[in-house]
């Protein structure tokens, strides 16, 4: 595809196509949507866990408004949000796509649009309108994305800015088997695991007021952190699913018997290497034991960080480079997801993200630079798009999701970005040329 020197740094979309106005928002959730909305997760949960126990700490009292964090694990999180904080308003930061063919029902809950991983002057405003004017519960999944391993994803470093800025109690709600209910990385059925639910009060206005913006981030990364497999293991949740492994290889993509990317595969309570053949079984206990030879990892956040190093090494040694036709899908607006139709794409340590294709007779170049870009969005078999693995990059702008011909690449995708993010603003790492 040759692209001259006339290419556009956005879009050049047909006059149809309308973007969203955040200008409003949020609006106030109206009294009867929040009554239905505790009604519908109620009955919700009820029909889809086996239960659930709440543990609340420092919470005696607390009236809005505050801001709440809460880790992101499923759709499900949502009603549990509604389901224990009813009859509070809760306003939810919500990405561009969760609003296609439901703005209106977004907006009526009071939702706050943004595209992820994008610095955003309208988000604080909005913060500021839930908890000023509106004295509600501004509500955040600050890792912008579902735990592809069960552990904290990166929270980003203006969590500490805007919770210190509030000047409101800042509030954790930390699920446990939440994932274990339904990886992100599985489309099996949700499994009949108990949750526990730890809502606690974490730092006060007075306490705000008395540390840096650092230090308030290391207090919300400690209360945040989890480990769905150690938690899993520690309180004997056996999972007896007969496909309880399916999906695992979308996120376990290198093999550590032969060093292969790309070539796993999952079956039932397999994960098997399609290159040399070595399987593992995926006990009732989550852990990984290879079926015959040495279990090189049997804790998985283990093995997805043994790859995290491996793609690091790469980075450093001057050996990554991501080259691939992709087919794109954007996000101008929330009225529908647009086909840009095929693209060539690249990531690298030096360019970041570069998309370069031709729609509507319109050359682009669309760029994310790697300094300012510290996670990736990916989705698993993505239903909106009718089920394929894929990533999403935001510009201030639009949102574009990339659709790759190669197989299983979105994870590496991940790691790479977070990983370049690191050693591109750490002063002491040194990339050889």
């Amino acid at each position: 595809m040759n692209i001259n020197e006339n290419f556009s740094t956005e879009i050049v979309y047909p006059p149809e196509i309308k973007r969203y106005d955040t200008s409003n928002q949020p609006l106030v959730q109206s009294g009867w949507l929040t009554g239905l909305a505790w009604f519908a997760s109620s009955l919700l949960l009820a029909c889809l866990r086996k239960g659930y126990k709440v543990e609340k700490t420092n919470m005696k009292g607390l009236k809005p408004p505050y801001i709440l964090l809460i880790n992101h694990m499923q759709p499900l999180d949502f009603c549990f949000m509604y389901k224990m904080f009813f009859p509070h308003k809760v306003s939810t930061v919500a990405a561009y796509h969760t609003y296609t063919g439901v703005s209106d029902l977004m907006e009526k809950l009071g939702c706050i649009i943004t595209r992820k991983h994008i610095a955003d002057i309208g988000l604080v405003r909005a913060c500021k309108k839930v908890l000023q004017e509106q004295k509600g519960i501004f509500c955040m999944f600050p890792e912008a994305g579902y735990s592809p391993v069960g552990t904290l994803g990166i929270l980003p470093d203006s969590l500490g800015k805007l919770a210190k800025k509030s000047g409101v109690p800042v509030v954790v709600m930390l699920q446990r088997g939440s994932y274990l209910n339904l990886p992100f990385w599985t489309n099996s059925k949700h499994r009949k695991t108990p949750v526990k639910i730890e809502l606690k009060q974490i730092l006060t206005p007075e306490e705000l007021e008395s540390k840096s913006a650092d230090e308030i981030n290391e207090i919300i990364r400690k209360e945040m952190d989890y480990n769905e497999y150690e938690w899993q293991k520690e309180n004997d949740i056996r999972i007896k699913s007969k496909d309880r492994a399916q999906g695992l290889h979308k996120v376990l993509y290198q093999c550590p018997h032969c060093m292969r990317e790309g070539k796993m595969n999952s079956d039932g309570i397999h994960l098997f290497c399609e290159e040399c053949g070595k399987k593992w079984e995926m006990t009732e206990l989550g852990e990984m034991k290879a079926t015959d030879g040495e279990t090189e990892f049997s804790h998985i956040p283990d093995w997805f960080n043994w790859q995290r190093e491996n793609v690091r090494r790469q980075i450093l040694n001057g050996e990554y480079l991501f080259e691939d036709e992709v087919e794109i899908y954007s996000l101008p607006g929330v009225e529908s997801f647009v086909n840009l139709g095929k693209a060539k794409l690249t990531h690298s340590l030096e360019d970041g993200f570069v998309i370069t294709g031709i729609f509507n007779e319109h050359p682009y170049r669309i760029q994310r630079l790697p300094k300012g870009h510290y996670d990736l969005h990916v989705e698993y078999e993505f239903q909106r798009l009718k089920g394929p693995d894929c990533f999403s990059f935001s510009t201030k702008n639009d949102t574009f999701f990339c659709i790759p011909s190669k197989k299983d690449v979105v994870t590496k995708l991940t790691l790479a970005t977070e990983e370049i993010y690191k050693i591109l603003n750490d002063s002491k790492e040194t990339v050889k040329a």
